[in-house]
C-alpha cells in the first residue's frame, strides 16, 4: 500500500467548521465518526485511519463521540462529504465497553474525556448509520472497526440473548470493512474517487455488503467462488444451523486461499469478499511513520482521557496472534499471521517517544496482541499457505514454526541502547508456552528471553494468563495445562532470587467460561490459594460474536467434537462461580465452605 504523503500534514485532523475554515476547506472527501475521544495516537484505530487516506492525499475530517440525543447538529455541522462517512464505535465494542459479563451499566468510558459514561450509544455503529441516513441519504457509508467486523454475519447476541442478523441488515450501512481495514478502506476511496461501478466496488477485497439483487451466484462477481452458509432465517431457528455456519466461517478465516461467504436473510444476501493478504513488513512500517502527533486534540486541554494515559508511551511491534483461544477475538479482528513491523521502523518511533515533550525515559510497552510473537511465523511458507488450524500452538505447538526469540532478544537490546530510554517495559501479556513445555525450556534463547525479560523489562508485576487450572476446561479455552504454569512460577521465582529482583507474577483466570463448574472454580482456589496467590486480575466470561466459546455458550454443545457443555447462564450462577476468586473475603467464606 502507498502511504506517501502529500504536502505538509496539518497537527490534527479537523474536527469543528472552524478548524476547516483555518486549513482554507471548503469540504472535505470523507468524514469518519467514532465512539471514541479524538486522540492522533496509532493505537486508536480511527486516528490510523485517518493518517492512511490523508496520506492518500484525501481531506479527512472527524467527527469524535457525536451527541445523538437531541438536535443532532454534531452530524450535520461539517456538511456532507465528497466520497463517504466512516462510522466505527470506537477501539472496544460498544457493548462490551458499557455493559460488565453481568450485563451491569459499567460506570466509566476509559476512552471518554474524565472517565464518564454515556458519550456514545448502546450499539454505536448502528446509532450512528441511521441518523446520518436519515439526514444524508445519497452519502454512502461504511463501517469498520472491532464492532461491525465481529456483526458482519448473522450472530449471536449476548445483551438481548438472541440471534441477530448482520449490522448491515440493522445499520443500513451501504459497505462494512472488516479487520485491520487500512487496504481496503484506501480502495474504497479510490475507486468511489474514480466513480467507479458498483460491481467494481464490490469486487474489493476485505469488503461486505446488503446484496438485495439476484440470487448469490449470479450476483458474485469476484473469481472466487462463493459459499453459500444457512440463511439468517434458518439459524434463528436452529442451533445446529448456526453451529454449521461458524465451522466454514473459521474454515474460510484460517486458509489462505478463502472464498466469498454468502448468507441469504429474507430476500436479500449479505456478501463478504475473502481478505486482502496479510500485510507485508515494509506497508505496516509505512502506517507506524506517519506523522502522529501522539497527543489528544486540543479540544480536550486539560482533561484526562484514562485509555491514552495507559498507552500513550507504549509502541506496537506487530500485529496478528496465532494463540487461538477460544474466547478471544484478537485473531478474528487481526488475523492469526504475525506481521511485524521492521526494527529500523520501531526504532524511529522510539526516538520521536523521547523528542516527545511529555516522555519522562520510559516507554510503558512493547508489545502487540501476544508480546512476544514479534518476528515468528511458519519456517515453511508453502505448508501454511495449506494449514486451516486456527492456532498454531494448540493442542500442541506446530512442527512449522520458527518460534525463536532471537529477533526480539536483538529488538529489546536496539531499543535498550536508545540515548533517553532508561526503561523499555513490555506491558503486554506474553505466551509462555512459545519457550516453555512441560519438561522445561524449548530453546536456549527462550531461556534467555525470559532472562532478559524479568531483567530489563518488567516494571514489577509479570502479567500472564493460564486462564483456569483444570485441563478439560483449559481444552475448551484451547489453552496449556496448568502444569505448564507451574513449571513458569518455578522458573520465575529462582530467576527473582538469583537476580535479586522483587517482581511479582500475576495470573490471569477466567470464570463461568463454557464447561467450567463450580466444582471447577473450587479446585482453581484451591490450587492458586497454596501457591500464596489473592486473585486480582480476573474476568468473567463475556460471549462476543465470531469466537468459539460463544458458539458453544449459545448452542449448548461444542461445533467439532458435537459433545454437550453445561454453561453457567444466570446472574445467580455466574456470581456463584466469580466468587471463587475472592475466597480470602469474610463474605464469601461462608458461602463457599
Amino acid at each position: 500500500m502507498c502511504v506517501c504523503m502529500m504536502g505538509k500534514p496539518p497537527s490534527f485532523l479537523p474536527t469543528s467548521r472552524k478548524e476547516l475554515t483555518d486549513l482554507g476547506w471548503s469540504n472535505v472527501d470523507i468524514i469518519l465518526f467514532s465512539g471514541d475521544a479524538y486522540v492522533d495516537h496509532p493505537s486508536f484505530g480511527m486516528a490510523v485511519i485517518g493518517r492512511v487516506l490523508e496520506a492518500q492525499g484525501y481531506r479527512v475530517a472527524i467527527v469524535p463521540q457525536p451527541n445523538w440525543r437531541d438536535d443532532l447538529r454534531d452530524f450535520t455541522k461539517l456538511g456532507a462529504p465528497r466520497l463517504f462517512f466512516g462510522v466505527g464505535s470506537g477501539s472496544m465494542d460498544s457493548m462490551v465497553n458499557h455493559y460488565t459479563a453481568a450485563k451491569r451499566l459499567r460506570s466509566n468510558d476509559s476512552y471518554t474525556p474524565q472517565g464518564k459514561a454515556g458519550a456514545r450509544p448502546d450499539r454505536a455503529v448502528t446509532v450512528y448509520c441511521r441518523i446520518l441516513k436519515q439526514l444524508f441519504p445519497d452519502v454512502p457509508i461504511v463501517i469498520g472497526g472491532i464492532e461491525a467486523s465481529l456483526r458482519r454475519l448473522s450472530h449471536y447476541d449476548y445483551w438481548d440473548d438472541c440471534w441477530k442478523p448482520s449490522v448491515l441488515v440493522e445499520s443500513g450501512a451501504d459497505y462494512l470493512v472488516y479487520g485491520m481495514g487500512e487496504q481496503a478502506v484506501v480502495t474504497l476511496a479510490r475507486k468511489m474517487r474514480a466513480k467507479a461501478s458498483v460491481q467494481e466496488i464490490r469486487q474489493t477485497p476485505q469488503i461486505a455488503w446488503l446484496d438485495a439483487g439476484e440470487a448469490p451466484t449470479k450476483t458474485a462477481t469476484l473469481k472466487e467462488s462463493a459459499t453459500l452458509l444457512n440463511s439468517y432465517e434458518t439459524c434463528l431457528h436452529n442451533p445446529k444451523a448456526c453451529i454449521d455456519n461458524f465451522q466454514v466461517i473459521e474454515h474460510q478465516a484460517n486458509q489462505t486461499n478463502a472464498t466469498r461467504l454468502v448468507e441469504r436473510v429474507g430476500e436479500a444476501y449479505v456478501v463478504v469478499n475473502p481478505p486482502f493478504p496479510p500485510m507485508e513488513p515494509h506497508e505496516l512500517d509505512a502506517i507506524y511513520d506517519l506523522p502522529f502527533t501522539r497527543l489528544p486534540h486540543p479540544r480536550y486541554q486539560g482533561k484526562h482521557i484514562p485509555a491514552f494515559e495507559m498507552i500513550k508511551h507504549s509502541i506496537c511491534i506487530h500485529r496478528g496472534c496465532f494463540g487461538g483461544c477460544s474466547f478471544c477475538t484478537l485473531a478474528v479482528h487481526q488475523g492469526k499471521e504475525i506481521v511485524s513491523r521492521s526494527e529500523g521502523s520501531i526504532l524511529r518511533e522510539v526516538r520521536a517517544q523521547v523528542a516527545h515533550p511529555q516522555f519522562k525515559g520510559v516507554l510503558s510497552d512493547l508489545g502487540g496482541p501476544s508480546a512476544n510473537m514479534y518476528g515468528m511465523g511458519g519456517k515453511k511458507r508453502a505448508l501454511c499457505t495449506n494449514c486451516t488450524r486456527t492456532s498454531c500452538l494448540f493442542p500442541k505447538m506446530c512442527q512449522n514454526l520458527d518460534h525463536s526469540h532471537a529477533r526480539l532478544l536483538a529488538l529489546y537490546r536496539a531499543v535498550r541502547r536508545e540515548p533517553g530510554v532508561r526503561h523499555a517495559f513490555v506491558g503486554s501479556g506474553i505466551r509462555y508456552d512459545l519457550f516453555l513445555n512441560e519438561i522445561g525450556f524449548l530453546s536456549t534463547d527462550g531461556e534467555l528471553y525470559l532472562h532478559e525479560l524479568l531483567r530489563h523489562h518488567c516494571s514489577g508485576r509479570l502479567k500472564v494468563a493460564p486462564e483456569h487450572t483444570e485441563s478439560h476446561v483449559l481444552t475448551n479455552m484451547e489453552k496449556p495445562a496448568f502444569l505448564l504454569y507451574e513449571r513458569l512460577k518455578a522458573y520465575f521465582d529462582n530467576i527473582n532470587t538469583q537476580e535479586h529482583l522483587k517482581l511479582e507474577l500475576v495470573p490471569y483466570f477466567i470464570s463461568s467460561h463454557p464447561g467450567c463448574t463450580k466444582r471447577d472454580m473450587a479446585n482453581l482456589a484451591i490450587k492458586t490459594k497454596k501457591m500464596n496467590f489473592r486473585l486480582e486480575q480476573v474476568q468473567d466470561f463475556t460471549p462476543t460474536p465470531m469466537t468459539l466459546a460463544t458458539e458453544i455458550y449459545y448452542a449448548g454443545y461444542h461445533p467439532y467434537s458435537m459433545q454437550k457443555i453445561d454453561c453457567a447462564r444466570t446472574k445467580q450462577e455466574k456470581n456463584a462461580q466469580r466468587s471463587f476468586f475472592f475466597w480470602y473475603l469474610p463474605e464469601n467464606l461462608r458461602l463457599l465452605k
